[in-house]
């Protein structure tokens, strides 16, 4: 398939109502077409791996255009600076975490975007460092324990940014490095709290919002990560 003919496929599956909320997340009008992420992902599944493809399409400037670009993206054949300048076109919270979770942590190396990006004064650059420590807790299996404790002191540091989109992206990030089993669900409560006790909006605003979930987790059998008693009563019910 050419670029063309899926612009149209994906024109003929729009609906008003995904296109009123993409352009509510900030998108303009005429990039948003509206399609569901559920549909962009079966459209992917039946397109096949393509890096060429996929860079025809983010050029489009269509928002669901780029996300199904992201899902056809090889990480065999991109490279990390290939993947990283894409973040230079995002402008919404739901693209910089698509791009995150399904293609930037998969690229060997990832670790150098955090710590470029967590000095960045971009707004989704910066969502993304902590989107890629999030990603990460949760994909990487063998993550080490050096690289977690790396990523608490970097949210430690970092986490003075009143903005919106950030701020929960570094809830988020200390939220997920706290599921990790019981250790780092210390340590994650510990640097909430400490949040919570430094006296900067941002921060407080971070340390309040993780704890509501970092304080109920529980060791489900069957789970390697810790989760939500909430969610567990949810399953025994």
């Amino acid at each position: 398939m050419e670029s063309r003919e899926i612009i149209s496929q994906l024109q003929s599956m729009a609906s008003e109502k995904y296109k009123a909320n993409v352009v509510k997340m900030g998108i303009p009008e005429e990039c948003s077409i509206g399609v569901s992420t559920g549909d962009v992902r079966k459209l992917a599944k039946s397109i096949g791996k393509s890096n060429i493809l996929a860079h025809e399409l983010w050029e489009t400037g269509y928002h669901e255009a780029r996300l199904l670009a992201v899902l056809l993206f090889d990480k065999k054949q991109t490279s990390l600076e290939e993947a990283g300048a894409l973040m230079g076109d995002v402008i919404s919270w739901d693209l910089c975490d698509h791009l995150c979770k399904n293609l930037l942590v998969k690229i060997k190396g990832y670790n150098d975007l955090i710590t470029k990006w967590i000095v960045s004064p971009k707004t989704y650059e910066k969502r993304a460092a902590f989107t890629l420590m999030a990603s990460a807790a949760i994909h990487e299996k063998e993550i080490s324990d050096e690289v977690l404790d790396d990523y608490l002191e970097l949210i430690s540091k970092y986490s003075q940014d009143e903005r919106e989109h950030v701020k929960k992206a570094i809830s988020w990030a200390l939220r997920e490095i706290g599921k990790r089993d019981f250790n780092y669900n210390e340590k994650a409560i510990l640097l909430a709290h400490e949040l919570l006790d430094s006296g900067n909006k941002a921060q407080v605003w971070i340390g309040k919002d993780a704890l509501k979930e970092l304080e109920n987790l529980v060791k489900a059998e069957g789970r390697s990560r810790l989760i939500s008693s909430k969610t567990q009563m949810g399953s025994e019910a």
